[in-house]
């Protein structure tokens, strides 16, 4: 299946891909079965009240990752790529005291937020740890149309038909270069003559995305960066109970000033690295505009890594930014075609282990290296993420998440400098660590893929 580099880069809204973006994704798309009359159950009467069941994962930290807001705004309307947070707040202060919802082209339903969306702490769904059930009903109360709906990771939503269909879907042969493996893009790097980047571009452009693929790419890193200086900027506790304040803002002011000094530690570079994937994690944790990269959980790793580049580095330039984030998103797309780069599936390891790997190889790649090379440091920083546990706090994106960022990459920086002193021989494949990234996910405790019920959530006081 192909992976543009706009499925594995959305622009959208914090806290999370998997449990806020994805949910209202889900709602937006069951507003447009209700508006083209698809799926209505036979002998229904008219349109007249709105449900939603959440399962699984986005029950248990739905509350901390804004699932239930993000479900009630994608009904009435709202979308993660046009976000208006004034306007979302006024919208859900009207549905919750008038118990009504008027979505666009729709006409005004009855749904109440406190009866009408509700969490299911049984098992999840059979289909994915993020499951949610959509349902309309009419003025009887009988069920009108109902669709399920899973929540896949990065955004990626999709029916309990099309998460059927996947699983029996070989790689897309429509483009150039259809690896599916990291051992296939090797190999047709190899016949090619072309870089990883390269054949990535190749199949965008075989897509229709040639025309505005630069462009495309410099506004996603525009966000990307954006999110940066917003988070360096930012100041006060972040929302959610947690009383975590940010911190993002003042260890840069103090980075600034070390400058002025005349042999600054050399370690200091590592937090110069931290900083700026703390300041894009502040944001999403705010509910603020980041990129899916791959995911919001992980969205300040690659940021970071390239901002390291395009700041740090002598030599560096703008020019660099297209082939960084094709390259990233190729091996993106390896790792959630042939795994997962959901938390609530596999753990921390599929979020931020996914984002260091794609760093490490886009950064490898801008510095020179070779398609083994670049593969090989992807496969460095995947390998040292494996286990990586997802226990957030309170059912919230801010610890962990936050520092685990900064640590991602400053490990993606690492494995790329490893890798380059290397000649792209190794022991250990990027197949073979996706492979047993899939295999720890399927084997790990589900207390400890996003549910909040072990590890840190329950050893750390909420206070």
């Amino acid at each position: 299946m192909f992976l543009s580099v706009h499925d594995i880069f959305k622009i959208g809204v914090g806290p999370s891909s998997s449990h806020t973006m994805g949910p209202m994704v889900a709602a937006a798309r069951f507003l447009d079965l209700l508006r083209n009359g698809a799926e209505v159950i036979p002998g229904a009467g008219q349109l007249a009240s709105l449900a939603c069941r959440l399962h699984g994962s986005l029950a248990f930290t739905g509350k901390g990752h804004a699932t239930d807001r993000a479900v009630i705004l994608g009904l009435a309307g709202f979308r993660p790529d046009a976000f208006d947070a004034e306007a979302a707040e006024a919208a859900l202060a009207t549905i919750a005291e008038t118990k009504r919802i008027s979505p666009p082209d729709l006409p005004e339903l009855a749904f109440d937020p406190d009866t009408d969306l509700t969490f299911d702490y049984g098992p999840p769904l059979p289909g994915h740890a993020n499951g949610l059930v959509l349902i309309a009903r009419d003025q009887r109360g009988t069920v009108h149309t109902q669709q399920t709906y899973y929540s896949t990771g990065g955004g990626f939503v999709q029916t309990e038909r099309e998460l059927a269909q996947t699983d029996t879907q070989t790689n897309d042969l429509h483009v150039p270069f259809p690896f599916a493996t990291a051992t296939q893009m090797l190999r047709m790097a190899h016949e090619s003559g072309l870089s990883i980047a390269q054949m990535k571009r190749a199949n965008e452009i075989s897509r229709g995305h040639g025309a505005s693929l630069d462009a495309d790419i410099h506004r996603i890193w525009a966000v990307m960066d954006g999110s940066i200086q917003d988070g360096l900027k930012g100041t006060g506790i972040l929302p959610g109970g947690l009383n975590l304040r940010r911190r993002a803002r003042q260890i840069h002011e103090a980075l600034i000033a070390e400058r002025g000094q005349n042999q600054p530690a050399p370690h200091s570079i590592n937090d110069w690295i931290s900083v700026y994937a703390m300041a894009v994690n502040e944001v999403n944790a705010a509910g603020g505009q980041v990129v899916t990269a791959p995911t919001n959980g992980a969205a300040g790793v690659i940021p970071a890594t390239l901002k390291y580049h395009l700041d740090h580095m002598p030599g560096a330039s703008p020019k660099d930014i297209p082939d960084f984030l094709l390259t990233a998103a190729a091996i993106g797309g390896l790792i959630k075609t042939n795994a997962s780069i959901s938390g609530a599936e596999v753990g921390c390891q599929g979020e931020v282990g996914a984002a260091a790997a794609m760093a490490a190889g886009a950064l490898c790649a801008t510095l020179g290296g070779t398609p083994e090379q670049v593969e090989n440091a992807a496969e460095i920083a995947l390998e040292h993420h494996l286990g990586m546990t997802c226990d957030p706090i309170r059912g919230l994106v801010q610890a962990p998440c936050i520092e685990r960022n900064g640590l991602g990459a400053i490990k993606a920086v690492s494995a790329a400098s490893l890798a380059l002193r290397g000649d792209g021989q190794h022991l250990v494949s990027l197949d073979a660590c996706i492979e047993t990234m899939r295999q720890t996910g399927r084997d790990m405790n589900h207390k400890y893929k996003e549910t909040s019920l072990g590890g840190l959530a329950v050893n750390v006081p909420e206070c």
